[in-house]
Formats: C-alpha cells, sequence, structure tokens
C-alpha cells in the first residue's frame, strides 16, 4: 500500500473514531450528568530518511486522534422536588463508593437504603468530606442539604457532602454514562454548591450531535472512496505494465 493511501486509511481510522464519540454523545442525551465526549485530532509525522525528495517531501504526515476531553458545560437544571435529587452548580463531582473503588460522578439522583446509607441508583454509596458513606437515621427524615452539601436531619447534622474535582481535568477515565475514574489525585472543591431536589441533566444538544453526525458520515464515506479509487488505480497500473506491448 502506497503512501497517499495509508494516510488516507489513518483518516478513516481516527474518523470511525469520533463517530463513535458522537454516537455515544446521542445515546446519552437523556443520562443525567453526562458530560458530552470530544475528540482532538493531531497530526502524526513520519520523517522519510535516505530519500532524495524534492523540498517539503521528506516527511509525511498522518492523521491521529491524540485525545478524548468532556466538554465542561454544566447540563440544564430540572426540578424534581426529591430532597435527595441534588444538583452540582459549578465545578466538582460526588463521591460514590463503588466495588471497584470511589468513583466520581454528577449524577444526583439519591434515596436511602434499608440499612440509612445515602446510596445512588446502582446502590453505591455517597461519601462525605472525609472520604466515609453519609448515613441518616429512620427519626432523621425530612433531610434538608445546605448548599455547602451540609446534611441536617430532625435529629441534627448529619454530615457534609464531599465534592472534589481532580487536580487533572484530563486525567479521568469513563465508566458508562455517569461514573469516571480519576486516574489522578483529586482535590475537596473549595466553595461547593449543591442545589436540593433538582438533577443536572445531559448536556448533549440532540440537534449538533446529529449534524456532527452527518457530516463526519459524509468524510468517513469520502475517506474510504478516496482509498478504493487508488486501490483501483493503482492496480490498473499494475496491469498496464504486466500486459505485454
Amino acid at each position: 500500500m502506497q503512501n497517499p493511501s495509508t494516510i488516507a486509511l489513518s483518516r478513516v481510522v481516527a474518523q470511525q473514531r469520533l463517530i463513535d464519540i458522537t454516537a455515544n454523545n446521542i445515546a446519552n442525551t437523556a443520562t443525567s450528568g453526562y458530560r458530552a465526549e470530544r475528540m482532538l485530532f493531531g497530526g502524526w509525522m513520519s520523517r522519510q530518511l535516505h530519500t532524495d525528495a524534492p523540498r517539503g517531501g521528506q516527511a509525511i504526515t498522518y492523521t491521529e486522534d491524540k485525545a478524548i476531553y468532556r466538554d465542561t458545560n454544566e447540563g440544564a437544571l430540572s426540578r424534581t422536588g426529591n430532597p435527595l435529587d441534588l444538583a452540582i452548580k459549578g465545578d466538582g463531582y460526588f463521591t460514590v463508593a463503588t466495588s471497584n473503588g470511589p468513583r466520581l460522578t454528577r449524577a444526583g439522583h439519591f434515596s436511602l437504603n434499608a440499612t440509612g446509607n445515602i446510596v445512588d441508583a446502582n446502590g453505591n454509596a455517597l461519601l462525605d468530606t472525609s472520604g466515609q458513606p453519609l448515613q441518616a437515621g429512620t427519626s432523621d427524615a425530612p433531610l434538608t442539604i445546605a448548599r455547602d452539601g451540609t446534611i441536617s436531619g430532625a435529629n441534627g447534622q448529619i454530615g457534609q457532602i464531599g465534592l472534589v474535582a481532580p487536580n487533572d481535568p484530563t486525567a479521568m477515565q469513563s465508566e458508562g454514562g455517569q461514573r469516571l475514574r480519576a486516574t489522578g489525585p483529586t482535590s475537596p472543591v473549595a466553595a461547593p454548591v449543591i442545589i436540593q431536589g433538582m438533577i443536572e441533566q445531559s448536556n448533549v444538544k440532540p440537534v449538533v450531535e446529529l449534524t456532527s453526525m452527518m457530516e463526519q458520515s459524509r468524510n468517513f464515506e469520502f475517506a474510504t472512496q478516496f482509498i478504493q479509487e487508488e486501490d483501483n488505480r493503482q492496480m490498473n497500473a499494475i496491469s498496464k505494465i504486466m500486459t505485454p506491448a
């Protein structure tokens, strides 16, 4: 395979990855707390050594999907009236204790389980500022949650919800639509703002994503068509060379 085809193939691979990411964004349009993912493209330059090429012809640049980053714009807030539905205003993530360790999330739909722990929709305990599960007794209802995350019940203060933020915003890996694993250190949010009785919706804009998907599909088809045409050109050239005069 010659250089034009390999260059186009690198674009096809990156474009397929972009289409997959956009499709995942569309699939999570209704996922509370989800933040859309974006791809950062770059060029990978291959130096052609020991060649006698014209000026500018001694390097080949391939398309490379360098990284995936998240759109940090907040999703719209939806009022539910549920006292354990919580929305974060500004920076930060809730921390929940999963079987694989602490995970970060902005999905704020919580409830009380049978033992009094405040848990998410998957039964993972919500953690306080010291990294311990928050627990309320049956006699503590109704619960009131202040903007700084302090939880109070009928018998007094119960604890404070811990909001954290990664020191490096790119040091997070997605685990499904709502949970993230921090691959680097995190720090407490200096001025946390939590709104009780509301949920943060996905920040995906369906019309924008669908429009992007159409454009990405056209670019993918163009690149694959180019590879096919280049393959046909090479085969025709070989056929003519091999055909006796």
